[in-house]
């Protein structure tokens, strides 16, 4: 009995005086992956910032400085350089961005919502098949139905008009905005449908006073996506529109190129004044982003 203590009391020390070391162990293991990670964070932002920052400092330089100080700040800055491109073109494609933006806008999100609600509400085979019709359109890759929509726009008399883009945009957009707001519209309380049916809503009422007032973070969600995608789009922007008049900034900005010399100082404080907007738009609704992605995907 008394070997059987002994060895006992020394099993339980051994498992006392491991358990400081297995902790102090953990606490080096976990303080290493922390700074490893903020580490690779830190790698990864400067990654994308510098290129950034080099396009908005050598937007100031002059033609020569470009080539001769690639990597330096410029001795003389040329703010002239933001003017002669607002002047030669960024103003007109500007306000043609900003206009099929706003539309596609606007129609994606009402008609991407009402899609949304229709899908969530109701339960039928025919319900399931649109939903695989519209996981499908997910799965298009633009430039295949490049051809086929040249066709129909130009049999539809669109080519060179900016309904070619805005309704372009909106079919490509309106998928993936359905999915989204269809599986935030499903994480809403059944109960706040029934009361307000009680209460003697319409359904269009229970959609514009219930379901749309709640799903805010997702529409802004949704109002970024897209937002991104219409502004940013050239293949379609330079195929469908041929007049300068209604040319967007990513297909205005090829102007800009010269086959003998461009002039990369206005060149790049035209990319500059095109990235200013949706870089202020992904700052301001950033936490509505997170948010808006990280609630729709608890049902689906």
């Amino acid at each position: 009995m008394v070997k059987t203590d002994i060895k006992g009391d020394f099993l339980e020390r051994d498992r006392t005086a491991s358990k400081p070391r297995s902790k102090a162990k953990l606490n080096i293991t976990g303080g290493l992956s922390k700074y490893a990670v903020l580490l690779g964070l830190l790698l990864f932002a400067f990654l994308i910032l510098y290129p950034l920052f080099w396009m908005v400092v050598s937007s100031f330089k002059s033609y020569d400085e470009i080539y001769n100080n690639v990597w330096g700040l410029p001795s003389v800055w040329h703010f002239e350089n933001y003017t002669t491109a607002w002047s030669m073109g960024i103003s007109s494609y500007f306000f043609n961005s900003v206009l099929v933006t706003l539309a596609t806008i606007v129609l994606v999100v009402l008609i991407g919502s009402m899609a949304a609600f229709t899908l969530s509400r109701y339960r039928s085979k025919w319900i399931d098949a649109a939903l695989i019709f519209i996981i499908g359109g997910i799965m298009m890759n633009p430039q295949v139905a490049l051809i086929p929509l040249f066709e129909i726009l130009s049999w539809f008399g669109l080519i060179d008009t900016r309904w070619a883009l805005i309704l372009t945009y909106v079919a490509f957009r309106l998928p993936l905005t359905i999915i989204l707001i269809r599986a935030f519209f499903l994480s809403i309380p059944k109960e706040l449908e029934e009361s307000a049916i009680i209460d003697g809503c319409s359904e269009f009422g229970i959609y514009a006073r219930i379901y749309l007032p709640l799903s805010i973070p997702i529409i802004l969600t949704t109002v970024v996506l897209t937002a991104f995608f219409a502004w940013n789009e050239f293949l379609f922007a330079t195929v469908f529109i041929d007049s300068e008049v209604l040319k967007t900034i990513p297909s205005g900005l090829m102007n800009f190129k010269d086959a003998l010399r461009t002039d990369w100082g206005v060149l790049l404080s035209g990319m500059v004044i095109a990235s200013i907007p949706m870089v202020i738009l992904l700052v301001v609704l950033q936490k509505f982003l997170v948010r808006g992605l990280s609630e729709g995907s608890v049902k689906g």
